[in-house]
């Protein structure tokens, strides 16, 4: 898929063999994409990611930079995020996430991913 090169697919073989067999937010959660909340009673405290798999976080990364310029369904996303106001860095974060889905529903099925 346009983004993701033979060094990031490399990088998610090896560190991430598992993927295929996850749900969407199992994938996000053991990449380090998902959300953790840091709420305590009423008070609704800042969304953070963190932890999960570094090494396949920083090429998903990588990936996301060019999947943002190149993919389009990825730009318009990207695109329609902006215009709601979201940050230039939680739109990138938002591309890595979906990134990850896609690729753990490309490998469940065996399939290429379509353009």
């Amino acid at each position: 898929m346009k983004g993701v090169g033979p060094h990031t697919a490399a990088a998610i073989l090896a560190y991430l063999p598992e993927l295929g067999t996850f749900s969407k937010a199992q994938a996000a959660a053991i990449t380090g994409l998902a959300p953790h909340v840091n709420d305590s009673g009423t008070q609704r405290g800042a969304r953070h990611i963190g932890g999960g798999r570094k090494i396949v976080r920083d090429s998903v990364y990588r990936a996301a930079l060019v999947a943002r310029s190149f993919n389009p369904r990825l730009r318009a996303f990207a695109e329609n995020l902006k215009a709601r106001g979201m940050l230039n860095k939680l739109v990138l974060i938002a591309i890595m996430r979906k990134l990850i889905v896609i690729l753990n529903v490309v490998i469940a099925s065996d399939q290429l991913a379509r353009p």
